[in-house]
């Protein structure tokens, strides 16, 4: 396994932490997941639709392949049983808000001593420093912070979300980045550091060229119909006789092929389409003639004449369909694995496929699942050791959901 040998411990919640480490279970590593009980662990267990007790498939989305060991970080006994994992470990993340490593003390400062080749990562809403450095961020509220609804949606309607937690999945890829960083460069320097990633720098990066012309020009890239491209036409979904479809001509070959292949070489002769800049001017004639084209025939025909013309082009699937596609079937694109509770739980496979043998798909694990054999196994603690600690409150009482 790519990172075989590995071994993180993650202090994290719901989403964007938990998408994180998931990346890195799938790639191999060992992902301790360091649940409160006094809290009832991890929330993302009581999301519901399809939740049972403990467990929902919420949860088995991001925590697949992983080990739950239940600690109280707040008693000395728990921090106590924490430090000598941290020993072990190349890595401790959190998902917290941005002043709460500080307070557990789950930094580089704080466990150094401990550890000098540790790598601490902290994924919070706004980072550790700046004045929301105590607000908690959730994908929603930063997708409207960084600008991001008010670039989407029908330029007649409000501004709108994307229908996924977009800024929790991508600062859960920048923070596995970040930590794969760290613990390459620990183990080339003998010394950990701190990585502070917070999801409202990452949905800002994420603004891309839309954010350099903001920035450099002042330009504001206005919401399009039809989800449309902001300036590179045509690009954007089609209503069919019977569906839609997205075309995205990125090129002026593919310009050129869709005129083509549509019967509509009169469009290649219209000075007023002869580029990217003129066919942004005159977009609205353009996209006129080309919704009346596109409506005349289902999405099967213009699927299988662009596809043959090598125009870039796709069917709006709901999620069903896209998880039934041929290319996810081919690609073994959906898992299946069972739980003792949910029964068959079926789910979109990792994207990250190395060549070698990849893990076959495991349940998320039931709460503090691995707790005693991770301190008997891992820490080598007895069994009256375990007892005296859970006596001592180490482990904190577990209160139900």
């Amino acid at each position: 396994m790519p990172l075989e040998g590995v071994r993180v411990l993650a202090v994290e919640q719901f989403g964007a932490g938990p998408w994180a480490t998931l990346q890195l279970a799938d790639l191999g590593a060992e992902i301790i997941k360091i649940e409160d009980p006094g809290n009832a662990g991890d929330v993302g267990r009581y999301v519901p639709p399809f939740q049972d007790g403990q467990d929902s498939l919420f949860f088995e989305t991001f925590n697949r392949g992983k080990k739950s060991l239940a600690l109280d970080l707040r008693s000395a006994e728990g921090r106590a049983v924490f430090h000598d994992l941290v020993r072990t470990s190349d890595a401790v993340f959190s998902n917290l808000r941005g002043d709460g490593p500080a307070k557990l003390g789950l930094t580089y400062d704080a466990l150094r001593e401990v550890n000098p080749r540790i790598v601490c990562v902290s994924l919070s809403g706004f980072g550790m420093t700046g004045p929301r450095v105590k607000e908690a961020g959730y994908d929603y509220i930063i997708q409207a912070m960084a600008g991001w609804m008010s670039l989407t949606g029908d330029p007649a309607g409000p501004p709108t979300k994307s229908g996924l937690s977009l800024v929790d999945l991508s600062g859960g890829y920048v923070a596995a980045i970040a930590m794969l960083a760290g613990i390459h460069r620990a183990a080339r320097d003998g010394e950990g550091c701190d990585a502070d990633v917070s999801l409202f720098e990452t949905a800002l990066s994420e603004l891309m060229y839309v954010g350099t012309w903001a920035a450099t020009h002042g330009f504001i890239a206005p919401r399009r119909a039809n989800s449309a491209h902001p300036s590179i036409v045509p690009f954007q979904a089609f209503a069919t006789a019977d569906g839609h479809i997205t075309i995205a001509a990125g090129k002026e070959r593919f310009w050129r092929d869709l005129c083509t292949a549509i019967g509509r070489p009169d469009l290649l002769e219209d000075p007023r389409y002869a580029s990217f800049t003129a066919r942004d001017e005159h977009r609205d004639a353009l996209l006129a003639d080309l919704d009346a084209v596109f409506a005349s025939q289902p999405s099967s025909h213009w699927l299988t004449l662009l596809v043959d013309a090598g125009v870039p082009v796709g069917r709006v699937n709901d999620v069903a369909e896209a998880l039934e596609d041929p290319q996810t079937l081919a690609r073994d694109g959906v898992v299946a694995y069972e739980h003792p509770n949910l029964g068959t739980v079926r789910q979109a496979a990792s994207p990250l496929r190395l060549s070698g043998e990849l893990p076959e798909p495991s349940r998320a694990p039931l709460m503090g699942e691995h707790t005693d054999d991770l301190l008997r196994e891992l820490l080598g603690y007895s069994d009256e050791q375990t007892a005296a600690l859970r006596e001592a409150g180490a482990f904190g009482e577990q209160v139900p959901r």
